[in-house]
């Protein structure tokens, strides 16, 4: 199996021994407390579940500036994304040298992890609009991840951390939230050696579902693990439960057996558009994906990337040699009328716009909002009628 970044072993955070996770929670009572922001919450469980190894907690302040640079630490470790703990008030830790993180997504704030505070640091507005501009190519605040990165506040507590929840991810959605340490197990169970990801926000559609089939054809893949984000994403986005549902009755209905799995990851979405894509690979490699699909605008949101961006990312500025996944790059795909199936659209150079079946994603939900399903050409009709009876409860 592929190794994970950095390391022969994975190395998740996460207290998993009984006795040492009791000790833990029964200390957290007498430390110190803050409570994280959302973004914070969704580093840890990351870093809990292995997805972010070999990181051993929080970042500090040069080395965030330094990933945000190079995409390299200060000692040289390879990660893409700054991974802080930024808090507005720090006034309730000063002194301490352990303190409990609590979450903020869950009711009553429970317990998430513990720290050893290494470094309380101030950050300025200069170092927070260089790891913005670095990492999302803007610094426009209508832009949703530079908005929650600049809104969580200007301290950065850095320090390793002993993850004790998975936050609500474990409990809302038990069947699919998995860590990377489960489907590295999963797939070795399974017996595959051969192993594409592919990531989703949304539902997926026939596109989706064909462009799968496809990388698996070419890459000669024994398996698929579609990997979807649980975190918070913005408003207008398909719930969870929703898209969860209309992927496994997808994955029922129109693959083999054995050869894909419906999984989940908690992480709240950045929208880093480049960057963010590199940090999908990064943590599908720690999983145990030996590929990994990167289409159009991977990861981005409005018009702040080009629409390749996330695939030359990995040619012109990943550090060469630090990550084993290879990246299947793929076009934007539909439905050929000419050929009566889905195609790259870079792979029918014969075709016309009005040759292919595209809808734009606002006239999909007014279909959908009106409870009529898009053609078949676009959208099983079996996922179709689960996004329906979504949107018509939602009225």
């Amino acid at each position: 199996m592929i190794k994970p970044v950095g390391s022969d072993v994975l190395k998740p955070l996460f207290v998993y021994d009984a006795d040492r996770h009791h000790a833990l929670m029964h200390e957290a009572e007498s430390l110190p407390q803050v409570l994280l922001s959302s973004q914070a919450a969704a580093n840890a469980v990351m870093m809990g579940g292995g997805y972010f190894s070999p990181l051993p907690g929080f970042m500090n302040l040069a080395d965030a500036l330094s990933v945000a640079e190079t995409m390299r630490m200060t000692n040289g470790q390879f990660f893409p994304v700054p991974v802080l703990c930024l808090l507005e008030d720090v006034s309730a830790i000063e002194g301490a040298k352990r303190i409990a993180l609590r979450d903020p997504n869950v009711e009553g704030h429970p317990v998430l992890a513990i720290m050893d505070v290494e470094m309380i640091e101030e950050v300025s507005d200069a170092q927070m609009a260089t790891m913005t501009e670095k990492v999302y190519r803007t610094l426009d605040a209508e832009h949703p991840g530079v908005a929650t990165f600049n809104g969580q506040g200007r301290f950065a507590v850095s320090g390793p951390i002993e993850v004790l929840s998975f936050s609500y991810f474990q409990a809302d959605f038990p069947d699919t939230f998995r860590t990377a340490v489960e489907i590295r197990n999963e797939i070795a169970e399974r017996g595959w050696k051969r192993v594409v990801a592919f990531q989703t926000r949304n539902p997926m559609h026939l596109a989706h579902e064909e462009l799968c089939h496809m990388a698996m054809d070419r890459l000669d893949c024994d398996g698929l693990v579609i990997h979807m984000l649980l975190g918070k994403l913005k408003p207008g986005d398909i719930p969870a439960p929703v898209r969860d549902a209309a992927i496994r009755k997808m994955v029922e209905l129109y693959f083999a057996p054995n050869s894909a799995m419906v999984t989940g990851y908690g992480f709240d979405m950045l929208y880093a558009g480049p960057r963010e894509a590199v940090l999908h690979a990064y943590f599908r490699q720690n999983m145990g994906a030996t590929h990994f699909i990167i289409g159009r605008d991977h990861a981005g949101v409005g018009d702040y990337y080009g629409a390749f961006d996330a695939q030359t990312i990995f040619d012109e500025e990943v550090p060469a040699g630090v990550l084993d996944i290879e990246i299947f790059k793929a076009d934007h795909t539909a439905y050929s009328k000419k050929l009566n199936r889905v195609v790259m659209m870079c792979e029918a150079p014969d075709h016309t716009k009005e040759d292919f079946v595209l809808l734009s994603g606002t006239k999909v939900r007014e279909m959908l909002g009106s409870g009529i399903a898009p053609p078949p050409e676009f959208s099983r009709p079996e996922v179709a009628q689960i996004l329906m009876d979504y949107y018509k409860s939602s009225q």
